[in-house]
């Protein structure tokens, strides 16, 4: 089976690279957080034209990136009814995003739409890390090397096909994933995985996903994807809610392994959202229901067991100036008894811009993350049941290659014992 999804992983990089052309900008790399056009997009999403740069997901210390401002460009270039004001803007940001508007199919020279456009991006990495209990003196020590490739096809003006393909292996093995278990400590899927596939459709201020793809606040404690359907509505203020099914055995990103009843949860979420100039808030509402959870509960080594997760999520981000930044957000799953909350605080300065080499940022955090909350976390220092402490720095040594490192030190919540664990991670951006 893995020599049968390496093969057509090849087959398709061949055809692809000999039917399409990779894209000219890469869509992961940052804007930088002094340019020009986050000013300009502020004053089209004032004046009502787009939606700004914010889209209600809590990005932590990340910048938007050029895909997703073009993405807006592409918005605001389709409407007509424009001050001349708006409209010089508009030019002006299509002039500068060029390459990626061509990307996503959108000619600037006469509006015309690709039809055939194809295009494959993707990253190499390298993460080490080490997880260490102090009072218990024991530590786990990891590096692993993934290959992911995300492609995206236009299939007409409004619905594009979206994919992502990871293939990771344990370095400190360097040996096969024979029980098809992923996700352990010491312990990584040496296989071809296909992540996410989904249609998209967007229509004005409508928004349509179906098929297997991130959900809401997938940037805190529901870093994973799942099978549904989702849709999304508004302008400054948006309407989001999914429907289907969560996958949390051990072959899935979720945290906590119960390891009891059912692999699958069925799933609804829904959420609002703000957006306007430097502001940035949403509220959102997470159900599943499953044997599977186990929940773990303080002062012994009992545990509640229960059919459903039911969390609040309320979450904000606000950049100051070019330069600083402040993002938080606050969890309750009122379907656990212990270790019900999670929350995070956040304070970012600059931040390296992958096709600018020099670039730098740091941020300092604190976070609690109450293992029977955050169910599918997205932190790399401070883990699901624990609190603590983050630092961290990220550089760009060379145009399109990001080097990261992360420390943090707190508590484990259930046993109390210190714990101090350490992130390392160089990205390659094509």
């Amino acid at each position: 089976m893995k020599k049968t999804l390496v093969s057509a992983l090849t087959t398709a990089l061949v055809v692809g690279a000999a039917s399409t052309t990779f894209a000219a900008a890469n869509p992961f790399s940052d804007v930088p957080a002094d340019h020009w056009a986050y000013d300009a997009v502020s004053q089209l999403a004032a004046d009502g034209v787009i939606e700004g740069y914010g889209d209600t997901t809590f990005r932590g210390n990340q910048n938007i990136t050029r895909y997703e401002m073009a993405q807006m460009i592409a918005k605001a270039m389709a409407k007509t009814d424009v001050s001349a004001a708006d409209k010089a803007l508009i030019d002006k940001l299509a002039a500068e995003f060029s390459d990626e508007l061509n990307n996503l199919g959108v000619r600037v020279s006469n509006l015309e739409r690709n039809a055939d456009n194809v295009k494959w991006n993707g990253k190499a990495e390298y993460t080490y890390y080490s997880h260490r209990d102090k009072d218990a003196n024991t530590k786990t020590n990891d590096d692993q090397l993934l290959f992911r490739l995300e492609p995206s096809a236009e299939v007409n003006s409004h619905w594009h096909v979206n994919a992502r393909l990871d293939a990771s292996t344990d370095l400190a093995k360097d040996s096969d994933d024979v029980d098809s278990k992923h996700g352990k400590d010491s312990y990584q899927d040496t296989d071809v995985t296909l992540k996410r596939v989904w249609a998209q459709g967007n229509y004005g201020n409508f928004q349509v996903k179906l098929g297997k793809f991130a959900q809401i606040d997938d940037d805190s404690i529901f870093d994973t994807s799942f099978s549904g359907a989702e849709v999304k509505f508004g302008n400054k203020v948006t309407f989001t809610a999914g429907a289907g099914r969560q996958n949390m055995n051990e072959d899935s990103d979720f945290t906590q392994k119960f390891t009891v009843g059912e692999d699958t949860a069925n799933y609804q979420y829904a959420g609002l959202g703000y957006a306007d100039g430097k502001f940035v808030g949403g509220v959102d509402y997470h159900h599943l229901n499953s044997d599977t959870f186990n929940y773990a509960v303080k002062g012994n080594n009992k545990a509640n067991v229960e059919d459903n997760a039911n969390i609040w999520l309320a979450k904000a981000a606000y950049r100051f100036d070019k330069t600083n930044a402040l993002n938080g957000f606050y969890a309750n799953n009122t379907s656990a008894d212990d270790f019900d909350k999670a929350w995070s605080a956040q304070y970012s300065y600059k931040g390296a811009e992958a096709e600018n080499k020099g670039t730098w940022g740091a941020w300092a955090a604190y976070r609690y993350l109450g293992q029977n909350t955050d169910l599918f976390s997205t932190f790399d220092v401070i883990l699901a049941g624990q609190k603590g402490w983050e630092v961290g720095a990220n550089y760009a040594p060379f145009k399109n290659i990001v080097a990261t490192l992360r420390y943090g030190n707190g508590k484990d919540l259930r046993t109390d014992n210190d714990i101090e664990n350490l992130f390392g991670r160089v990205e390659v951006f094509f």
